[in-house]
């Protein structure tokens, strides 16, 4: 064997969507003998290019958490038809539970207008230029997400 020769470099496995951990809280069971604590974690995946998912799951530690949470998200992503690659086709109210979102559509340049949640959900679906705004009663990320969610399934290409 010639002592020169290299090895192949390994194959390395590109990630193709990003991810955003929204929500990390720890949630208790209360047992006889006290109360058994758990971590629920809330992920935003997206490969900025019109995929975007939200993945919940629940762990005895934080990164087995995120780990469930993120193949959870990758069997929940949606396909969000975007409008000239940066902007949503037309104005859409959605609600969930206790949320309701408004998103608009913006001229080039304006920017991702947007708050919390819905910030990171339209960032991660490759929305550029848009406005948005929580008009439910509910100051709750999860639920400000999944309207979010809804809102960008209502849209017509």
């Amino acid at each position: 064997m010639n002592p020169t020769r290299r090895p192949p470099p390994r194959l390395q496995r590109r990630e193709e969507f990003k991810d955003k951990v929204l929500d990390l809280r720890r949630v208790a069971r209360v047992m006889a003998g006290g109360k058994r604590f758990k971590f629920r974690v809330t992920v935003v995946i997206g490969d900025e290019k019109g995929r975007v998912g939200i993945g919940i799951a629940k762990g005895v530690d934080v990164a087995q958490s995120v780990a469930k949470a993120k193949s959870a998200a990758k069997k929940h992503v949606i396909r969000v038809e975007l409008k000239d690659g940066r902007t949503i086709a037309h104005e859409v109210i959605a609600k969930f539970s206790a949320a309701k979102v408004l998103l608009k559509p913006a001229q080039p340049g304006h920017g991702l207008r947007a708050g919390g949640a819905v910030r990171s959900v339209l960032s991660l679906a490759g929305v550029k230029d848009a406005t948005a705004k929580c008009l439910g009663r509910t100051p709750n990320k999860l639920t400000n997400a999944l309207a979010t969610v809804e809102a960008l399934k209502q849209l017509k290409a």
